[in-house]
């Protein structure tokens, strides 16, 4: 890879390309299982990210016609772009097939998830389950490209144990064998899940072998983490997770277009508008309880805010009653009593 001597902020801003992809700067939205649906993405999106990636959608239920898969899974909106379908699976035919179908909706990129730790994943040979079987994990990243003619990129981890490079060995083959555009990199051990110090050097070791971008993901929580991982690193691009669930404004900040936290103001109208594109999304009472996740997050921010006023125990008391919301309308009541603090 060509390396730069510009500055860490300067290079986030920066047009590149991945797999002939135009992507306009370098922090991107990284697959959140479970949550990355598209208007997460959107949200992501509208606040500066240059590229997203979806949550993991099943090879298997595109391949064999799953309804919620192709509906839900795979909805795509038509400003979030451009976007990466990540799929996961172990079956290189039944991959073909779905990269076709992930080809057929619009996604600009696939990304294969092959570190994904989750037991029900594993169990299938799929996500970090192919850190044990290369030959069957470049067959899948061969036959995802093969299918969809879109450029493919991998998820990875260093291993499943403390102390493995298989994660490290696979991603020069599948660069060399399966001709996959991108790693993203994750440099926890899959058995550490999202806990624990990621090791950054090691994801510089990666990034300095490979001939082909590396995105680096984990701990990145702050703007201040961000830019220094991403000088570690020397990655083509960081990717935010978990530091930007009910946190959009992180885009910003990372990018260097919002200095300090939202206003309460920006919260509760940012809130809201997850509460209209979820009830898009679902019928009503599925998308209230779908959003019981997303509340605790958009708290936190308050509490970030002003401390003193949000304490721990008013905020427990909110949840609660979001929790046992189950209508988007009962949801809404719900934030709209909240008790905002005096203007002195």
């Amino acid at each position: 890879m060509v390396r730069t001597n510009l500055r860490p902020m300067d290079r986030l801003l920066e047009t590149w390309e991945l797999g002939g992809v135009e992507v306009k700067n370098r922090v991107l939205l990284a697959p959140l299982a479970g949550i990355g649906n598209w208007f997460v993405r959107l949200q992501a999106k509208r606040y500066g990210a240059g590229l997203t990636v979806s949550e993991m959608v099943s090879s298997h239920g595109l391949a064999y016609g799953d309804k919620r898969t192709r509906n839900e899974f795979l909805r795509l909106h038509p400003d979030e772009g451009p976007t990466s379908v990540q799929l996961f699976g172990a079956d290189p035919a039944i991959m073909r097939e779905a990269a076709s179908i992930v080809a057929e909706s619009g996604a600009d990129l696939i990304d294969l998830n092959m570190g994904c730790p989750v037991k029900k994943v594993c169990r299938t040979g799929a996500g970090s389950a192919l850190l044990g079987d290369p030959d069957t994990a470049v067959a899948v990243a061969a036959a995802a490209r093969e299918g969809s003619g879109l450029p493919v990129t991998v998820k990875l981890r260093p291993g499943v144990k403390p102390g493995e490079r298989t994660g490290v060995e696979l991603a020069r083959r599948l660069v060399d064998e399966a001709g996959v555009c991108g790693i993203a990199f994750h440099p926890r051990h899959a058995s550490q899940q999202h806990k624990g110090l990621p090791d950054y050097e090691l994801a510089r070791e990666v990034v300095e072998d490979l001939p082909v971008p590396v995105l680096i993901s984990g701990g990145l929580m702050s703007e201040e983490k961000s830019r220094k991982v991403m000088d570690i690193t020397g990655a083509e691009a960081i990717l935010l997770a978990r530091g930007s669930l009910g946190n959009p404004w992180l885009f910003e900040r990372v990018l260097g277009e919002r200095e300090g936290l939202p206003t309460i103001d920006e919260v509760l109208a940012e809130w809201n508008w997850v509460l209209d594109r979820a009830g898009e999304h679902y019928e009503d009472g599925r998308a209230a309880r779908y959003l019981r996740k997303f509340h605790p997050w958009y708290l936190d921010r308050l509490k970030e805010i002003d401390g003193e006023w949000f304490t721990r125990a008013r905020l427990n008391e909110i949840n609660m009653a979001l929790q046992d919301s189950d209508s988007l309308d009962s949801t809404r009541t719900a934030i709209a009593a909240i008790e905002l603090p005096a203007i002195a």
